[in-house]
């Protein structure tokens, strides 16, 4: 075992891309699997124990977010012993590929799914599209997708103008409409924030009776960023691989946004939008009594002047308990 631990740890980080794929594709075969699948896409399996992790990611994701420039699930290989089924995309294809549907089928003849105990998929935006799509392939698996889009068929998501070069591929054929696909799942988790009016609009395609939509205010557009910037996505991830994800979970979890900079200045600038004075200088002292956050004390400091000229009453300090 330990051999195999070893053998994840080699970082991929700082290689050009040729390099790094042969890394990559020498790491997996000698833990499991490496396929190419057709032009834009492989997958990669590292085989553990009965917990098996199928993530979505593309190729920058992988580059950009994991300082060893591994698949996110490598975290989990590590940590917990997971086996790890990573789907990988060279740019933004939602997985829409004939090769693909082959690969699942494949899986799903051979019985792939069926010797594990607890299956998660996940994906964040496109990819949280084809964790949500695919899951039909193992029914009964918890499935996690980040500001998934539900479909990018222009007959049914026309008020989505943000991705004009994916209006002719086909979003109907098999894998197709997310929000059906997760009806085979235990549960699903669709994570948004209700701010961003596009995300939450496919959100609010994924209502079925099965799926829990987490709100995650003021965080943007960068979902899966914030996670891990907050430790939060590991946390995330185990939870659901243990079987213990929840509305209420998640919620303490999320505590954590009370700490997270992009967060606290995301809702200075709402409250600024909204003018709402009293409560930002409420806001700005608060987080500048318990961190350094420059941005905050500077609004603050000019939310005191703004008070000073009787422009609205500022908020008197609390006394000591």
């Amino acid at each position: 075992m330990q051999e195999e631990e070893d053998s994840l740890d080699t970082s991929l980080a700082g290689l050009d891309v040729q390099d790094w794929l042969a890394g990559l594709a020498e790491m997996a075969d000698a833990e499991g699997m490496f396929e190419e699948l057709g032009d834009h896409h492989f997958a990669t399996f590292i085989e553990r124990d009965n917990t098996l992790l199928v993530t979505f990611e593309t190729v920058h994701g992988i580059r950009n977010l994991s300082s060893r420039a591994q698949p996110l699930g490598f975290d989990m290989v590590r940590a917990q012993d997971w086996s790890h089924l990573c789907l990988v995309s060279d740019g933004d294809t939602w997985f829409r590929d004939p090769v693909l549907y082959e690969f699942f089928d494949r899986l799903i003849d051979d019985g792939f799914f069926e010797s594990y105990h607890r299956i998660v998929f996940y994906g964040a935006g496109p990819c949280g599209y084809a964790a949500a799509a695919f899951s039909v392939s193992a029914p009964g698996a918890t499935v996690l997708a980040v500001q998934p889009q539900a479909t990018l068929d222009p007959r049914m998501t026309e008020w989505d103008p943000r991705f004009p070069e994916m209006r002719r591929t086909s979003f109907t054929d098999r894998y197709g409409y997310a929000p059906d696909m997760v009806d085979a799942a235990d549960s699903a988790f669709v994570f948004y924030d209700p701010r961003e009016t596009l995300d939450a609009m496919h959100a609010a395609l994924f209502r079925r009776p099965n799926v829990t939509r987490l709100r995650m205010t003021h965080m943007g557009d960068a979902l899966q960023t914030r996670l891990v910037e907050m430790g939060l996505l590991y946390q995330v991830l185990l939870l659901a691989g243990t079987g213990r994800l929840t509305e209420a979970a998640f919620a303490r979890l999320y505590r954590a946004r009370r700490e997270h900079p992009p967060y606290l200045r995301n809702l200075m600038t709402r409250l600024d939008a909204e003018d709402r004075p009293y409560l930002n200088a409420l806001l700005c002292r608060s987080v500048t009594e318990r961190m350094n956050a420059p941005r905050l004390y500077r609004r603050l400091n000019a939310l005191k002047a703004a008070a000073d000229t009787g422009s609205f009453r500022f908020p008197p300090q609390r006394k000591a308990s």
